[in-house]
């Protein structure tokens, strides 16, 4: 594909609006950067814009990691364990997604979106348990979620950090900033096993993932320090993840809706 100087700028400029999304709230990296591949770059292929919105959105969430690391909020042992379980499920998931037309695949995923914001909304009060760990009781739950949502990234084409954040909570009760943050481990390692199925099959774009990564690495420095802010006020995060998955699923219906 080649780019253009607008392409350009509108790449990099997404990427960090992509980055800002990654460290505020653990997601919306693919779900972001694949509509703003194909509605503002100009991408024409869906599955092109999901490729490419993988690796850069998994090399995004590696740098956003390091800065959440360093403020301590990660919880390692759930998030490698979680991570380890998906990886499969996402190269699963993406075999079965490139089978899918492009268009059908964003709707899809859209509709999946309004039911895990309105999920976030109905929990947005609750704490969460402090000092959580990996023990027998949740290892269950957090490597069968890890799986199932893996296959679900795979499938969909994205670092999922908009089901991986409310499934970690699910599995392990853990509050939404320990959530956000080691989703990220997840997020990155979803991403890649994507990335490295739809490159295979020749669908990246590596001038326009270069861009969007560069960019991304800016907006993620902000959203961090963002997220580290809200999550001192009571529901105030889990409110604003909730609110950014509704607007972006109900422009992906309505961006489907107008192209059938």
């Amino acid at each position: 594909m080649i780019i253009s100087a607008t392409q350009g700028v509108l790449g990099l400029a997404s990427g960090a609006l992509v980055g800002f999304s990654l460290g505020l709230v653990g997601g919306g990296g693919s779900i972001l950067a694949v509509p703003l591949m194909v509605y503002v770059v100009g991408v024409p292929d869906a599955h092109v814009a999901i490729g490419t919105s993988a690796i850069a959105v998994a090399t995004n969430a590696a740098v956003n990691l390091s800065n959440h690391a360093r403020g301590g909020t990660v919880v390692w042992s759930c998030a490698l364990a979680f991570a380890a379980a998906g990886i499969l499920g996402a190269f699963c998931g993406s075999l079965l997604g490139k089978m899918l037309d492009g268009q059908k695949l964003l709707a899809l995923f859209a509709v999946i979106m309004l039911v895990i914001a309105a999920l976030m909304l109905k929990t947005r009060a609750r704490i969460g348990v402090p000092d959580v760990k990996m023990n027998l009781s949740n290892l269950p739950a957090i490597l069968g979620l890890g799986l199932a949502t893996g296959t679900l990234s795979g499938f969909f084409g994205i670092g999922g950090g908009f089901l991986i954040v409310p499934a970690l909570m699910l599995a392990t009760g853990m509050s939404i900033i320990n959530a956000v943050s080691s989703s990220l481990v997840a997020v990155t390692a979803f991403g890649l096993t994507t990335a490295a199925s739809y490159a295979w099959s020749g669908f990246v774009s590596w001038g326009l993932a270069s861009l969007f990564i560069a960019g991304g690495i800016a907006g993620g420095l902000g959203g961090t320090r963002l997220a580290r802010h809200l999550s001192e006020r009571r529901g105030a995060l889990n409110t604003v993840f909730a609110t950014v998955i509704i607007a972006v699923a109900l422009y992906m219906l309505a961006r489907n809706l107008s192209l059938s």
